[in-house]
């Protein structure tokens, strides 16, 4: 296998910057925003994206975490064992208020339908936005993104790969291909 580096540390702030100026953009205000990321990475770039949104409107954004592990479709198939449960703490009302998704890397889409699933047993928003750090393409479902980082058109045999910060202790985006 082969990984390159196709984004820095600082290619991927802009990239967050710029979802966050989108979302002020589309709305008179943020008073009814709440985001909710996808664990795990999403967890990540929905704080991060809350804290630009407070610099620059002065509002505090909730943010809540969402475990879609046991509205995955492909679970049967990935696994015999039972899944691992992370917990959702989604610890706000989500009703009369606008959820954006928030997810590093969008592909089939398989992931998004479970994390609406999820988000519907919580409550009833009105509205839902998805907001995503990389769009790949090859979807499978009729979901596309609200907001996007970047779009790296990439093969189905390769790979993107998020790090962040919090997790891997760096961030860069980096596409591995198979040989």
């Amino acid at each position: 296998m082969f990984e390159n580096e196709i984004v820095d540390k600082m290619t991927m702030s802009r990239a967050l910057t710029r979802i966050t100026y989108e979302i002020i953009e589309r709305h008179k205000g943020i008073d009814d925003i709440v985001l909710v990321g996808i664990k795990t990475r999403g967890i990540h770039l929905a704080r991060r994206i809350a804290e630009r949104l407070k610099q620059l409107e002065g509002i505090d954004v909730p943010v809540g975490e969402l475990d879609i592990t046991l509205y995955r479709d492909d679970n049967h198939e990935a696994k015999k064992e039972e899944p691992t449960i992370n917990a959702s703490n989604v610890p706000f009302a989500i009703e009369n208020k606008e959820v954006i998704l928030v997810d590093d890397v969008i592909f089939t889409g398989r992931t998004i339908r479970a994390a609406l699933d999820a988000i519907m047993d919580i409550g009833r928003p009105d509205k839902i936005s998805l907001a995503v750090l990389v769009d790949r393409g090859h979807r499978e479902l009729p979901i596309r993104a609200d907001y996007v980082g970047k779009n790296i058109p990439t093969a189905k045999s390769e790979q993107i790969i998020v790090a962040v910060e919090e997790v891997e202790g760096s961030d860069r985006i980096l596409i591995r291909k198979n040989k």
